[in-house]
């Protein structure tokens, strides 16, 4: 379907003709009627699918007409990186319009965010947090919403916004169009849902399986070998752009250093950095200063990053959708993608959730050449702990030699011990076939 059947402003076509868009999405046509009929509606779709215009388009085209000055329309969103980027598609798709958008997150000064709000901008991109800031100072003044959007709605109950949503709808009027929008939809987002929209349309685009260009191999491999075949496979992976997946924050940071010491430009993502930091990683990665990223599931959701080439699954994901969520990554556009994902004896009943999903059994590699029957390293022994109340001291100890002359030794100066860095490039197409 081409988006001239949508009968849209001639400013926003000339928006999507500039971005060189032509078909919709499955999503896009699904959505878009009855989001631009004024209907409040509930959508099913992953990242990647297009989902963003489904509520651009419509915020565009209704406050083309009536007043300016004041916030129209609020888009509340769980992280910044996924703020920034629907104020991209805002200002991309509405270049003409003199429609101005502002993002609201914390992470950074909030005096240029309380000057756009002064000012009377019309979209409010916002992350629950700093928006609820905002509303408490009086500079946020939300009595003028006519468009609300809830967007990845699952991640902000993830995040354990769901409690600064809630008070955000408090200040909204009743009179309003609201959109949501989940992946998945627990109890607590059918709830939220029943609570906050009015007669809703739904739409479900059924859970997408990866794109058919990317190729998936398993690697299996014991628990403590899996940094070392991950160096492995970045050392025999031709490619200057790998995202790597873990669970957790700690994991993310202490796999970036490591892949950094070995000699590759690698950098994180992950709550616990700062906005700035965030910032820089996305940009460096992007521009291909990084080669390689570890992330986290949810700092990672709404990534926007054109050729990356290879996901690395270092952790198995905690559920099938977060496998179909990561490797949305690769394979865009048609582009060729590889999604390696290591898994231990412990994976087992999520290998086998995967390939449920998948269809048909995923293929395992091994490479060539390297240990898989390399010992763990020992285990060192646990710290000694103090003798249990009561128990008399063993013979030999302090109390032993209470009265003994104590002979004092100035402490041993640190030795400094110089430290090395291999410079090892990306080199090698990873051994093996697919």
């Amino acid at each position: 379907m081409n988006f001239n059947q949508f009968n849209l402003d001639p400013r926003l076509m000339a928006g999507i003709n500039r971005l060189g868009y032509t078909e919709a999405t499955p999503i896009q046509i699904a959505a878009l009627p009855a989001a631009l009929a004024g209907d409040d509606l509930i959508a099913t779709a992953q990242t990647g699918t297009g989902k963003t215009a489904v509520f651009v388009l419509p915020i565009l085209q209704k406050l083309l007409t009536g007043p300016r000055n004041r916030a129209r329309a609020l888009i509340v969103t769980p992280t910044r990186e996924l703020a920034e980027q629907i104020n991209d598609a805002i200002r991309d798709l509405g270049t003409g319009t003199n429609i101005r958008s502002a993002t609201i997150y914390g992470g950074v000064g909030a005096a240029p965010q309380t000057r756009a709000l002064r000012a009377g901008t019309e979209i409010l991109v916002a992350c629950p947090g700093r928006l609820l800031d905002h509303i408490g100072q009086g500079n946020a003044r939300l009595e003028g919403i006519e468009i609300l959007v809830l967007d990845e709605a699952d991640r902000m109950l993830d995040m354990g916004f769901l409690p600064d949503v809630k008070r955000i709808l408090s200040h909204v009027p009743a009179r309003r169009q609201t959109m949501l929008f989940s992946a998945t939809f627990p109890a607590e987002i059918e709830q939220l849902a029943a609570r906050t929209l009015r007669d809703p349309k739904r739409i479900a685009i059924g859970l997408s399986r990866p794109a058919h260009t990317v190729a998936h191999a398993l690697y299996p491999v014991p628990q403590h070998l899996k940094m070392p075949l991950l160096l492995e496979l970045l050392k025999r992976t031709d490619t200057n752009s790998v995202l790597v997946f873990t669970r957790t924050r700690h994991r993310a940071e202490k796999l970036s250093r490591q892949i950094h010491n070995a000699g590759f430009r690698a950098t994180s993502l992950h709550s616990d950095r700062s906005q700035g930091q965030r910032q820089s990683a996305l940009t460096g990665f992007k521009s291909g200063h990084y080669q390689v990223m570890v992330a986290t599931d949810i700092a990672a959701r709404g990534l926007d990053v054109e050729n990356i080439s290879h996901v690395i699954n270092f952790d198995m994901p905690a559920t099938a959708d977060d496998y179909i969520h990561r490797i949305g990554r690769t394979g865009r556009a048609e582009r060729t993608g590889d999604a390696f994902t290591l898994v231990t004896p412990d994976d087992k009943d999520m290998v086998r959730a995967l390939e449920k999903i998948m269809g048909k059994p995923l293929t395992r590699q091994t490479l060539d050449g390297f240990d898989y029957t390399a010992p763990a390293p020992p285990r060192l022994p646990p710290a000694p702990r103090g003798r249990p109340f009561g128990s008399a001291p063993p013979s030999g100890t302090s109390q032993d030699r209470r009265r003994a002359p104590v002979e004092r030794h100035l402490p041993a100066a640190p030795k400094n011990k110089p430290a090395s860095r291999p410079n090892r490039g990306l080199r090698q197409k990873y051994a093996g076939g697919r």
